[in-house]
């Protein structure tokens, strides 16, 4: 393990006024995306898609630090011969990949899920890294619900975390680190509090247990929001509090940053959150974004998959990176939003 490296690459991971594009969907989830925009879910479209992103300045030069791909993406290749993963180096950011298998229904916890991927995963990190991923990602779903999350449930997925993340660094690949509470449910903002407390505690224990390095790593965790359903929402101050409240309780200093979820917030609502947590200020570590629908969203429906739209796809990506920018440095507004988006 070449620590200085990992460590290295962590630091530029969450370099300031910059974040990471989530865009590792698989061909499943994709596929919902390209329904939604009336495109078929083909390889190609698929990788016109990305291909617009990956070249889209200034998102990906200034705003972008590295970029989450899918197996077939990190193979793949633009229309000019390019490879996908040359494109996203060229503009300066780090290619990742999602190294997980997805979240299946965990024995004896009913409504309860564990992530898969560990078996053959060494031999797959060294392949990825000659591909040119430099870093990773596993995300581990914890629900809330009734009389869930189980210990169970949570030791688990901290424990396949741990595990993961051990691999990664001996393979000379940062690992992100993703315990998803959920924000699906009724539950309010104080059960998500407790939740994501008791998870975030769960597995640090287990990074401490597989002697994980925390320099070399980047945590990817949920804001502290309360359920889709539940009848009472959250000031966007709030939010801001609970959530750095939390992460001050459960992260160690050590870590070099934390790169948020949407998790299916509005994109403004991402964006207000992570800049009003910024703006708290007295934090040991970096704060950024690591969002996949809160960046695409805006840019997929400009799209529609057709070639003429690419301009304007481009347009609102480059705004949706810099809003998230701006709220990474803690210099974002709701004005400043409506002013760029006129």
């Amino acid at each position: 393990m070449n620590t200085a490296e990992l460590d290295a690459i962590a630091q530029k991971m969450v370099a300031d006024g910059k974040g990471i594009l989530a865009a590792d969907e698989s061909t499943g989830t994709i596929q919902k995306r390209f329904d939604a925009i009336g495109v078929e879910n083909t390889e190609d479209n698929r990788r016109d898609y990305r291909e617009l992103m990956f070249r889209t300045v200034p998102a990906m030069r200034d705003y972008v630090s590295g970029v989450i791909l899918f197996d077939e993406t990190i193979r793949q290749k633009a229309k000019d011969g390019t490879r996908l993963v040359d494109l996203i180096t060229a503009a300066g950011a780090l290619p990742g990949i999602k190294v997980d298998a997805g979240a299946k229904p965990l024995a004896g916890c009913p409504g309860e899920t564990i992530t898969e991927g560990l078996d053959g995963l060494g031999g797959r990190l060294k392949e990825y890294y000659d591909l040119g991923a430099r870093f990773a990602k596993w995300r581990a779903v914890i629900d809330i619900g009734a009389g869930i999350p189980s210990y169970t449930a949570l030791r688990t997925n901290a424990h396949a975390l741990a595990r993961y993340a051990a691999l990664c660094q001996e393979n000379k690949i940062v690992p992100i680190v993703e315990p998803e509470v959920l924000m699906d449910g009724d539950h309010g903002i104080e059960r998500c509090l407790e939740v994501t407390e008791w998870t975030l505690k769960t597995v640090f224990e287990e990074l401490y247990y597989q002697r994980v390095r925390l320099e070399g790593m980047v945590l990817k965790p949920n804001m502290i929001v309360p359920g889709k359903k539940s009848r009472t929402q959250a000031s966007v101050q709030d939010v801001a509090e609970k959530t750095v409240r939390v992460l001050k309780n459960c992260v160690p200093s050590a870590v070099p940053g934390i790169a948020f979820l949407s998790g299916g917030q509005s994109d403004e609502d991402a964006t207000a959150h992570l800049d009003a947590m910024v703006k708290l200020g007295g934090l040991p570590w970096k704060l950024t974004y690591s969002y996949g629908r809160a960046l695409q969203a805006a840019p997929q429906k400009a799209w529609a998959g057709k070639a003429e739209n690419v301009g304007a796809a481009q347009a609102a990506f480059n705004h949706r990176a810099r809003m998230n920018s701006l709220a990474a440095l803690g210099q974002w507004s709701a004005e400043q939003e409506k002013k760029a988006a006129a």
